[in-house]
């Protein structure tokens, strides 16, 4: 099967009732229900989807999706936020109504979707690179506001 939105609905159905942890488990249990995709596609998917990595109920990190209507849990897209600025962010510099944050290569785009995610007041959007993503935010809250406030939820406690 090649059709994109029955692969979608079978990546959501997968994700509400197992505990995938990888994209390459993702894979392989889309490939058992019969799609064969690359772990690029699934990537993909996963971004369009708005999948976010979040813990489940033993700790493990696991991908969870939004739930219908739109909302997801507000306590996971923090814990998301706050993994991944940690864990990729290497500098956070304002300028303007901007901020340049930079990563490990192949890492922007992972950071780019938790801050897009993020709800955070005043981000208009992100455009990411390899290993460097830029973060629009609003004139009227300036870019060392958010640049503050991403150093903050980034901290590794």
């Amino acid at each position: 099967m090649n059709n994109t939105a029955a692969r979608r609905r079978a990546i959501r159905r997968i994700i509400a009732h197992q505990s995938v942890a990888s994209q390459s488990a993702l894979v392989e249990q889309l490939d058992k229900a019969g799609f064969d995709v690359t772990q690029a596609t699934v990537s993909r998917d996963l971004k369009e989807l708005g999948a976010i990595k979040a813990r489940d109920d033993h700790g493990n990190a696991v991908y969870a999706l939004p739930a219908p209507g739109g909302a997801v849990d507000e306590t996971a897209v923090a814990q998301a936020l706050r993994r991944v600025l940690a864990e990729f962010a290497e500098t956070i510099v304002p300028t303007g109504n901007l901020v340049i944050i930079t990563t490990p290569p192949g890492a922007a785009q992972v950071v780019a979707g938790a801050v897009d995610r993020g709800g955070i007041e005043g981000v208009l959007g992100t455009v990411a690179g390899d290993d460097t993503l830029l973060v629009v935010v609003a004139e009227s809250i300036g870019g060392w506001r958010i640049a503050k406030q991403l150093e903050q939820i980034g901290e590794v406690l």
